[in-house]
């Protein structure tokens, strides 16, 4: 068995984990596979949970040239918008140019708050590259060599940009929109997914790596 406690056959397990990589809801899986809605729910909340667990216990850092961003996610309500907006979850995002991704939830976009996970995170000397966000004015005085970039005027100048993080933040909201919703106690597994899909590769890689994930764990 892939997955440990579970009643479901061998090749029932592999039917819904090929259609958790492609990033079919539980319901339409369920379907296709031909298994009831809520048996499809848990199975793909325990490969979640599998990949946030794993995700979560890498402790490497990043050197090298790294793109600094943090986004909101949630539904549309009324009231603020842009950073602190009402009701959202803030997300901040370390990413390595050419390499893999790294996310944590946060309370706040301050830099009180970031500072601690950049530091943890990333290694001394990397050049970061961020937008004009006040939080990050701390990195002129870091051990960090740091570059911005006013978005208010442009969004790229040679290799002043954050394009690589700011792309995963819109491949993150485009997987999770098909869910219509994620309670919140449930959205670092969903976040932790979004990540773990970016870092591994193509549908084939990620089914590999589903695979090896659950047997090394199971």
């Amino acid at each position: 068995m892939y997955v440990k406690h579970c009643k479901l056959s061998r090749n029932k397990q592999l039917e819904l984990m090929k259609y958790f990589v492609a990033g079919t809801t539980a319901r339409t899986a369920a379907s296709l596979v031909g298994v009831h809605r809520n048996t499809a729910v848990r199975f793909f909340h325990k490969l979640r949970w599998k990949i946030a667990h794993v995700q979560q216990s890498r402790s490497e850092q990043f050197s090298g040239k790294i793109e600094l961003d943090e986004s909101y996610f949630g539904g549309v309500r009324k009231g603020k918008r842009g950073r602190g907006a009402a009701g959202k979850v803030a997300v901040f995002g370390i990413l390595k140019r050419g390499g893999k991704v790294y996310t944590q939830i946060v309370l706040d976009a301050k830099a009180n708050t970031l500072m601690p996970i950049i530091r943890r995170k990333i290694e001394p000397d990397s050049i970061v590259y961020t937008d004009c966000w006040r939080s990050y004015n701390a990195l002129d005085v870091s051990e960090f060599k740091h570059y911005r970039i006013n978005h208010s005027r442009l969004f790229a100048k040679k290799q002043n940009h954050i394009n690589g993080i700011e792309n995963f933040w819109n491949q993150a909201k485009r997987h999770m929109r098909k869910f219509n919703g994620i309670p919140r106690e449930h959205f670092h597994l969903f976040l932790k997914e979004c990540e773990w899909r970016f870092n591994t590769g193509t549908p084939k890689e990620l089914l590999v790596d589903l695979k090896k994930l659950l047997k090394e764990n199971y």
